[in-house]
């Protein structure tokens, strides 16, 4: 098994393949929160999706706690975390994105070549520490830290899952034998329930640090009572531990957590201890060297076929005296393409696309084949004969196309209707506008010819002051069809009567989501939500699907 094949296993029959509008790559692993997969964003980064565990998502209080630890969490920025991206913990299941870090982590890194030499492990704590200083700035203590969650890229480590523990404590999960965290790497006061700090973090930092360094926890293996038990009430192996080491890991490894060196204090002694190297850029040489060569990232999965109405060719009337004739060579090959659309309908048994495929073809060949190949169904005309029921001689129902191979008037439901579109003739054709983007640069204005704006000056706008963002508008009402896929515009008129609201939240959207828009001159838009990031306000956006009926709301005038 090749490296590539160890970090991106397949999907496996039980694993969803899209995540709120994340299409699932591969999975990357599983841990007590839940199992982690790979993913893109819409722009084609990768991230690492974590869906949060059943046992989990079913307990009220831990989604309550999730969604505060996601809240703070979106506000870390450190050069060696992995960024939060989005997340949801009203999902179903919750779940949660950061961006990919492309390394093994560090119990992966130790397992291949064994403990790390003394500058990377110096390294190694400096990143880290860095990162707990960012992290614990935003109020957050980490509760988890052991090497799994460090990931080394090739600049530098990575601390990942910050936080989200704490979202785990209590439930009924962890209350009858499940575990959230490893009891090797945890601290005193964490293994005997006392009070939680910054310095909790730091023990745990000592403690992945000599992991690196032995290639082994520094209080042993075995039953986990048996570990807590060293932990809380015998000192750390520090003679077992490289010399070098010694000093820094005893201040981080304290009893007592006022006793422990700060974040700051280990990013100092680890830089004075690299020296020139510190500020010479010797890092990336070190994280090279361990993390070998870099793995291949699997390529985004391709979108299916989007399921709204495309931009529609506009209906072509029949032919009339005077227009010129298709040659016979036109008539062979339109009755090929007729045979060839006649035979997939009959074949699959779908009329109805038979019926949709026609509609086309009468757009695109005003001169028309219906006297010879067969017409559609009409929903405000009499329905005519397809081309499975014509005669040897190529007539049915009483008509039949003329000498020069024109249709006649019954054919082509002239003064009847019957070639028009199905739709109503009050009822306006629907325009499609695929990937149409919000976000505080842009905007959407249903009466325009195009919608998509790229200003704030169109009246549909999108605003994030709130953290969960919203649709904002002077005129147009919004209204949220609740798990509905395929609204159609009857749907959407029915629905917007009532409809008063100028702003409508984004909270409990997600990809796939459909809003109802109707503006004051009566154009009905349809958006359905293709992509939804805001995770940070400042890069919050949509993407979505745009149907358009023009004045399509019969009591405007």
């Amino acid at each position: 098994m090749n490296r590539a094949t160890e970090v991106f296993q397949p999907l496996q029959a039980d694993d969803p393949p899209v995540v709120a509008g994340y299409r699932l790559a591969a999975r990357l692993g599983a841990g007590g929160m839940g199992r982690v997969y790979l993913a893109h964003t819409q722009g084609g980064r990768p991230v690492a999706i974590k869906v949060v565990r059943p046992e989990l998502a079913d307990d009220p209080d831990f989604r309550r706690r999730f969604g505060r630890e996601i809240k703070a969490a979106r506000r870390v920025r450190g050069a060696y975390t992995a960024e939060l991206i989005d997340a949801d913990a009203d999902g179903v299941p919750p779940w949660l994105a950061t961006l990919y870090v492309p390394g093994p982590s560090l119990t992966e890194a130790v397992a291949r070549r064994g403990p790390l030499p003394v500058p990377a492990v110096l390294w190694l704590m400096a990143g880290v520490a860095e990162a707990l200083q960012a992290i614990h700035g935003e109020g957050i203590v980490h509760r988890d830290l052991k090497p799994s969650n460090v990931l080394l890229a090739a600049d530098g480590p990575r601390v990942i899952d910050f936080g989200i523990a704490l979202a785990a404590d209590g439930t009924s999960y962890t209350a009858t034998g499940g575990t959230i965290g490893t009891p090797s790497f945890m601290a005193p006061e964490q293994a005997s329930g006392d009070e939680i700090t910054a310095a909790t973090d730091v023990f745990a930092l000592g403690q992945t640090a000599a992991f690196a360094a032995l290639g082994r926890p520094l209080y042993g293996e075995g039953a986990a009572l048996n570990v807590l038990y060293r932990i809380v009430h015998s000192a750390p192996d520090l003679p077992a531990l490289p010399e070098p080491l010694r000093p820094l890991l005893a201040r981080c490894l304290a009893a007592d957590p006022a006793e422990r060196a700060t974040p700051a204090e280990v990013v100092e002694w680890c830089r004075q201890r690299l020296g020139a190297d510190a500020g010479a850029g010797g890092g990336p040489a070190v994280w090279r060297e361990i993390t070998g060569p870099e793995v291949v990232v699997p390529a985004p999965v391709p979108d299916p076929t989007p399921v709204v109405p495309q931009p529609l060719i506009a209906y072509a009337p029949p032919p009339t005296a005077g227009w010129p004739q298709p040659t016979a060579e036109q008539r062979k090959a339109r009755g090929r393409r007729t045979a060839l659309f006649t035979t997939a309908g009959v074949v699959g048994g779908a009329v109805l696309v038979t019926a949709l495929a026609w509609t086309v073809m009468d757009a695109k060949n005003p001169f028309g084949d219906l006297g010879r190949a067969g017409s559609v169904t009409s929903s405000t005309g009499p329905a005519v004969r397809s081309s499975s029921s014509a005669s040897g001689s190529g007539s049915a129902s009483g008509s039949s196309p003329d000498s020069s191979g024109s249709p006649d008037a019954s054919d082509l439901g002239a003064g009847t209707g019957t070639g028009a579109p199905s739709a109503s003739p009050r009822d306006p054709w629907p325009e499609g506008f695929p990937q149409v983007r919000l976000d505080a640069k842009s905007s959407i204005s249903l009466k325009d010819e195009n919608p998509q704006r790229e200003d704030t000056k169109g009246d549909i706008r999108f605003d994030c002051q709130d953290p969960s963002c919203e649709l904002k508008s002077d005129g147009t009402v919004f209204m949220q069809m609740m798990g509905a896929h395929g609204t159609t515009l009857d749907e959407c008129r029915l629905f917007l009567r009532s409809a008063h609201k100028h702003s409508w939240s984004l909270a409990a959207s997600a990809a796939g989501t459909e809003i109802c828009m109707k503006d004051e001159e009566g154009n009905i838009g349809l958006y359905q939500i293709q992509t939804k990031s805001t995770a940070i306000a400042d890069l919050a956006f949509l993407d979505g699907d745009l149907t358009v009926w023009r004045k399509a709301d019969r009591s405007v005038d």
